[in-house]
Parts: C-alpha cells; sequence; structure tokens
C-alpha cells in the first residue's frame, strides 16, 4: 500500500521521465521552466565567439550558458557563486563600446550581448555547441 508521499515521489518520476524523453529544450512558451532557470517570457539572441544563440532572458549568463549545453555546464567546475572564477568572460554590451571582463554567474544577460572570450573551463564545456 502506498502512502501519499510515495504516490507524489512516483508521479513527480514519471513527469521528469516524459520531460527527459521529449529530447526537447524549454521554449520561450514555458513560463513554468523545470530545472534551475528563472521563470522567462521569451528568448534573447547573444553571441557567443562569434556564434548566435537564443537564451532565456532573466536568467544569468551562467544559467543560459547551461541552456544551450545542459550536458556539460552542470559538470563543469563552477561554484555559482563568483569565488572560484571559473566563469569568467569578457563580452561587449549592447550600448558600449568596449569589452568588459565580467563574472558570468553574476551578470544577468541582455539581448545584444557578444561575448568575445570565455574562461578554459567555459570553452572546455562549450565545445560541442560552438563546433556546431
Amino acid at each position: 500500500m502506498e502512502t501519499k508521499t510515495a504516490t507524489k515521489l512516483t508521479s513527480k518520476i514519471i513527469e521528469f521521465h516524459d520531460f527527459e524523453k521529449s529530447d526537447a529544450l524549454p521554449s520561450e512558451k514555458d513560463n513554468d521552466v523545470p530545472g534551475p532557470f528563472r521563470p522567462y517570457e521569451k528568448l534573447v539572441p547573444i553571441k557567443i565567439m562569434g556564434k548566435e544563440f537564443q537564451v532565456p532572458e532573466k536568467n544569468s549568463l551562467l544559467r543560459c550558458f547551461q541552456f544551450i549545453s545542459p550536458e556539460t555546464i552542470p559538470y563543469g567546475r563552477f561554484c555559482w557563486n563568483q569565488d572560484c572564477q571559473y566563469c569568467r568572460v569578457e563580452c561587449k554590451l549592447p550600448d558600449d563600446d568596449e569589452t568588459r571582463e565580467m563574472i558570468s554567474c553574476k551578470f544577468m544577460v541582455m539581448a545584444g550581448m557578444e561575448i568575445k572570450k570565455v574562461s578554459p573551463e567555459l570553452k572546455g564545456c562549450l565545445r560541442g555547441v560552438l563546433k556546431r
């Protein structure tokens, strides 16, 4: 005989399994995005080392990297609180002429930003999506 907790857990596992089988990334219509992403209403364009991607607004740049490469970024050596410095990037903001260095776990993504250079740890994690 199953308890209420076991029943809830079983239904969550089934929901996760169904999501896992879909092979689809969350879209801009998914306001209740599963996982680590903050809720968003639309995807915004950014460039990473010359290649254009659509990423969720209202999320840190590191979370956006995770959005485009969900199978590698979670396994990088990132602390997610700026202590490690492994997520350092150089980028040009849409309203700025200069390239600036920043920590991607602390900076919120902006439409039209261009990431010119990434740390070696990020480069390793993103190599699959940057080669496509």
